[in-house]
């Protein structure tokens, strides 16, 4: 289990790049488990990734077609093999695909954010007016945080957000060598773990957070006019395919 690695969800991974912190997929583009982890849930979901700012608020990439969302109680990743390679931005900043070697392009992106990142969650109306969870993380160095949008229909996303929240507070309680928590943090996560239903509108803190970093200087400095224009999506289906909701 890579607890410092980086995580990648402003720009989500092409399936060959060589990069070993993406998630590990099967055959069938299915998340392979780490030893010992437990999968709580899987959904078709829309997927995109934003840069929340104090006066401006950008959508750095967002994927053309719905991707298969896995959460356990590490982790949540995200695969979706019918992504347009076009709105991957490149380390360099560039906007074509990164790649090393001229072989035909994989249309299969993946990413994740491990439990120990999100700051807070945020359930808002997204650009097509449905229900968005953002999984939002403080970065170094930056006043500008790297989230993961994910969204459907609304009672699929608020049971997400609930979710989410009891699986990122009990990973941190059980975790004291990795997580340094503070008496009234640890009574937050307490209380976040419980099965409390959330807001159905707004934000939840997340105490003992861990800040990330970004993959290139790029993506700390990149202005607004190189954002890639995301290409209309997929509808997404009113169900999605959940497993044990908490």
């Amino acid at each position: 289990m890579q607890e410092d690695a980086a995580p990648f969800f402003i720009g989500p991974h092409r399936f060959d790049a060589d990069d070993a912190t993406r998630p590990v997929l099967d055959r069938r583009y299915a998340l392979v488990p780490e030893p010992g982890e437990r999968v709580l849930a899987q959904h078709r979901l829309g997927v995109a990734g934003q840069l929340l700012g104090p006066t401006e608020s950008v959508r750095a990439w967002e994927l053309s077609a719905p991707a298969e969302v896995t959460v356990t109680d590490r982790r949540l990743a995200y695969a979706c093999p019918d992504a347009e390679l076009s709105l991957v931005p490149g380390r360099d900043g560039r906007t074509h695909a990164r790649h090393r070697r001229p072989v035909r392009l994989s249309r299969l992106v993946s990413g994740q954010i491990r439990w120990q990142w999100p700051s807070r969650l945020e359930l808002a109306d997204g650009p097509d007016g449905d229900l968005e969870l953002r999984v939002v993380c403080d970065a170094l160095r930056t006043i500008r945080q790297p989230t993961l949008a994910l969204a459907g229909a609304d009672a699929l996303i608020i049971a997400l957000a609930r979710q989410v929240r009891r699986a990122v507070a009990a990973f941190r309680l059980v975790r004291p060598e990795l997580v340094d928590l503070s008496p009234p943090e640890r009574d937050t996560l307490l209380i976040r773990v419980g099965g409390t239903p959330g807001p159905a509108r707004g934000a939840v803190t997340l105490p003992g957070s861990l800040p990330v970093e970004f993959l290139s200087r790029d993506d700390y400095y990149r202005p607004a006019r190189d954002v890639i224009p995301a290409r209309p999506r997929q509808a997404f289906p009113a169900q999605g395919r959940p497993g044990s909701a908490c």
